[in-house]
């Protein structure tokens, strides 16, 4: 018991840390939605919230990864922490929508720094032997986040105000920052004191991703098609509510019901992936993960009632948590921890240029043409893309990208 505790000692404070974060941002996310609505009353000022976010991944993350995997990862989380903190008090004393935005563009820089972070701190922390298993703890903790913040918001809500909800979504990375000040130091103090960056060095460091991608074919293509699967997906979600209400007919408390066993879905598919990772290898959690997490959304976009739709977001809730264990882990495994920041950040920002596109994109063509129709294809794309993944994860030859012994790829 005693060498349990020692082993899960730092690995809890991370993952209570890091779920400390994530619950924050849902709160936030529900809290900042309502103020901007009652300061401004206009679903436009609401929606460029949503902006904001891919926004900011396109100008910063280019370069961030490079600044994170030449300083100390621990650092970077307690300050975007405590940025974030600070920032999410100040905005209820904002008078003015303009400096809401641009205070919302600080955190949001402050975010696109955590997330990378925290990636190649927890890929540095923790053994490989741990991996899955903490990865499936980690989806465990961000279903509970996503079930739990909201309803945390609303609670606050009913009980106090939306500042107080606000104030109380400062205080969970108050106390997020000070459970990471709390880890080890993974990095070496001379490599961080002696290093500066130049506009060179952020040249050089796409050069060296681009190397990477190129030697390490395999590796991104299970990555991008993992992306790309993910753009499908927010694009259908994105849509969500005028094609749950408009289209399958359900009203407002149907369409909370929904959202309410979905989280029931997530929550108990990452309890279960807890249990059974170490039975489960990672392409079996990348495969059954990925082709159930489209089965999911089919059944969705061809529902034409409640329990259809709930059948189908119950099925993508629950075999969210293995795809995201296998694909984390799979990640973690085959990408040098040296070089992860930059990996992370400037895919991100593809990513995110993609993202922004394409939403826009779905967001006419649900104009143009019934929405049934674009769902329907956004699904079926979805589901061939899984049915790749497989192939590509099943050949023999590849096997290696999956075992749990380190596999060098080289960033030379």
């Amino acid at each position: 018991m005693k060498q349990l505790l020692k082993k899960w000692k730092f690995p809890a404070l991370l993952l209570t840390g890091v779920g400390l974060s994530s619950l924050g941002d849902f709160i936030y996310l529900v809290a900042i939605n309502l103020l901007v609505l009652k300061m401004t009353g206009s679903a436009a000022a609401v929606a460029a919230l949503w902006v904001v976010g891919p926004i900011t991944s396109i100008l910063v993350n280019g370069w961030s990864g490079s600044i994170i995997d030449r300083s100390n990862k621990r650092k970077i989380m307690i300050i975007t922490d405590i940025i974030r903190a600070i920032g999410v008090a100040i905005i209820p004393l904002l008078p003015s929508i303009w400096m809401i935005y641009a205070l919302l563009f600080i955190i949001s820089v402050a975010k696109s720094f955590f997330i990378p972070t925290s990636t190649t701190y927890i890929t540095a922390l923790i053994p490989k032997e741990q991996r899955k298993t903490f990865n499936s703890i980690r989806s465990l903790v961000s279903s509970g986040a996503f079930i739990t913040g909201p309803a945390i918001a609303g609670m606050l809500f009913m009980i106090g105000s939306l500042e107080l909800a606000i104030y109380s979504n400062a205080i969970s990375f108050v106390i997020s920052a000070i459970l990471i000040a709390c880890l080890p130091n993974i990095d070496s103090s001379e490599k961080h004191t002696t290093e500066k960056l130049q506009f060179k060095n952020l040249l050089e460091d796409w050069r060296v991703v681009i190397h990477f991608g190129k030697k390490a074919a395999f590796v991104m293509t299970i990555y991008s098609s993992f992306i790309i699967f993910d753009i499908f997906t927010m694009a259908m979600d994105s849509q969500e509510v005028v094609f749950t209400q408009r289209v399958i007919g359900l009203t407002e408390v149907e369409y909370s019901f929904l959202m309410s066993v979905t989280g029931i879905g997530y929550a108990a598919g990452g309890l279960l992936v807890i249990f059974i990772s170490r039975l489960l290898s990672i392409r079996a959690l990348i495969g059954t993960g990925l082709f159930m997490l489209a089965a999911g959304y089919l059944i969705y976009s061809l529902s034409t009632s409640f329990a259809m739709a709930a059948t189908g977001f119950i099925i993508l809730g629950f075999f969210f948590a293995f795809s995201n264990t296998g694909f984390n882990t799979f990640y973690q495994n085959n990408v040098p921890v040296e070089i992860m920041g930059r990996v992370t950040s400037i895919v991100s920002v593809l990513q995110s240029a993609v993202s922004v596109v394409f939403l826009l994109f779905i967001g006419i063509m649900g104009d143009l043409l019934p929405l049934r129709y674009t769902i329907v294809t956004l699904s079926v794309i979805s589901m061939i893309l899984a049915v790749c993944v497989i192939i590509l994860v099943s050949q023999q030859n590849k096997k290696v990208y999956f075992t749990e012994d380190k596999v060098e790829v080289g960033v030379s």
